[in-house]
């Protein structure tokens, strides 16, 4: 099985894009809605971007014209205030709609805006819009120290962009630490920027006069994999998964080598082998999400579906986003067993799923309960995959080339 390139790579690398007049060519581009929709918003600045046969998007951001990003194109994706930090290096303003996504919780986009005005934009938000410019008669942001409050992904990655046509030099500290952000790093550097310490928690960002084109490859989706992971754990299997980065997962492999799983990184990508079912070969594990290098929040529901099938109880402790045990109801409509207090989740293992019709709730409980369904008992039918759509690139077909019996349904139209 191949992962695709990784979605919260991809958005922020399509948006680097519009920091440089000349050509960028980004290979390894997954087929996602998110990204769909990151195109249209660029292509409606006026830039040039077309998407190849080869999973290649060529970008060209010379003739950016509208440094805007309206509502109606941001309303379901929140990485769209990633063009703000870009459109404000390149052009010297930008008016950014307050975006939207899966409703799992608080993501204030308050840090984007200090970490800004700490380098000198005039930032204010009305009528749902961010509105950001340089002070009349500058024409450049200028280096800054910034130590957001909380870690931010987002944040650590528009200061990034923000700050390689600043002048002089930013300090990021408290900075995200994803693997995400260092290929968006190398991706910026091989354009000209001057960047240190990426992939820790204090970035050094030296400002250059202009950025060139470049041709970068997109990094794999740890995600899809770990997903994946968890897919072959809980049915059995012998699978590589092609491309995956083993030492992007090492919190999750962790987890899944003491559940009784095989996992190694081999040439070419990571081994799985499970005997399968989980109910009878694996112990279930506890674990609390938390930031890189930490158990991903991105891989909560996915594992805690996995704990619902083997032996044993666990407890999962969500740490990130309030709002992230929606999936919880739908799982317990399959069979599971979870109690809901505050933060922590409490699962009693060993249950036999039954096929049921349940309803995504967002992107990961959307994952979640495609591996339920996987082991359940008789059919499951997942509503409102649109969710699952914004992050994975043709999960059923991939699922169904290892052995699944899996289909994407058409509904006639009410």
């Amino acid at each position: 099985m191949l992962i695709s390139g990784a979605k919260n790579a991809a958005l922020p690398e399509l948006c680097a894009a519009l920091l440089t007049a000349d050509p960028v060519v980004l290979s390894n581009v997954p087929r996602l809605q998110d990204v769909a929709t990151m195109l249209k918003l660029i292509r409606n600045m006026g830039v040039t971007a077309v998407r190849a046969e080869d999973d290649s998007v060529h970008i060209d951001a010379s003739k950016l014209s509208s440094p805007e990003a309206p509502y109606e194109l941001v309303k379901t994706m929140r990485a769209s205030v990633l063009a703000l930090g870009p459109l404000l290096a390149r052009f010297g303003e930008a008016t950014v709609s307050l975006p939207g996504g899966c409703a799992i919780g608080s993501r204030p986009v308050d840090q984007h805006i200090k970490g800004l005005q700490a380098m000198g934009a005039e930032i204010s938000v009305e009528h749902g819009y961010i509105h950001a410019r340089l002070p009349q008669g500058q024409t450049r942001l200028h280096g800054a120290r910034i130590h957001t409050d909380m870690v931010t992904v987002t944040g650590t990655e528009n200061f990034l962009m923000a700050a390689v046509l600043a002048d002089g030099e930013t300090i990021l500290e408290n900075a995200a630490q994803e693997p995400e952000i260092p290929d968006l790093a190398e991706m910026l550097i091989a354009m000209g920027a001057q960047i240190t310490g990426h992939g820790t928690s204090k970035i050094r960002i030296q400002g250059v006069p202009t950025l060139h084109g470049v041709d970068h490859r997109v990094v794999a989706d740890r995600i899809e994999a770990g997903t994946f992971l968890c897919a072959v754990a809980a049915t059995g299997g012998d699978v590589l998964l092609k491309q995956a980065r083993a030492d992007h997962l090492e919190a999750v492999i962790e987890k899944l080598k003491a559940a009784g799983v095989e996992v190694a990184a081999v040439e070419g990508g990571i081994r799985i082998r499970a005997q399968g079912p989980a109910r009878v070969h694996l112990k279930a594990q506890s674990f609390r999400t938390t930031e890189y290098p930490g158990f991903p929040t991105d891989m909560q529901a996915q594992f805690m579906a996995l704990n619902c099938m083997a032996k044993g109880a666990s407890k999962v402790t969500e740490t990130i986003f309030e709002n992230r045990y929606m999936h919880v109801n739908e799982l317990v409509r399959l069979g599971a067993q979870i109690q809901i207090d505050g933060k922590v989740a409490l699962i009693e293992g060993g249950c036999h799923f039954s096929g049921a019709h349940v309803m995504a709730t967002d992107l990961r409980a959307s994952a979640s309960l495609v591996i339920a369904g996987l082991v359940a008992e008789g059919e499951t039918v997942v509503d409102r995959i649109y969710h699952l759509d914004r992050g994975y690139d043709r999960m059923e077909a991939k699922l169904a080339g290892i052995g699944a019996k899996i289909d994407r349904l058409k509904v006639a139209a009410a």
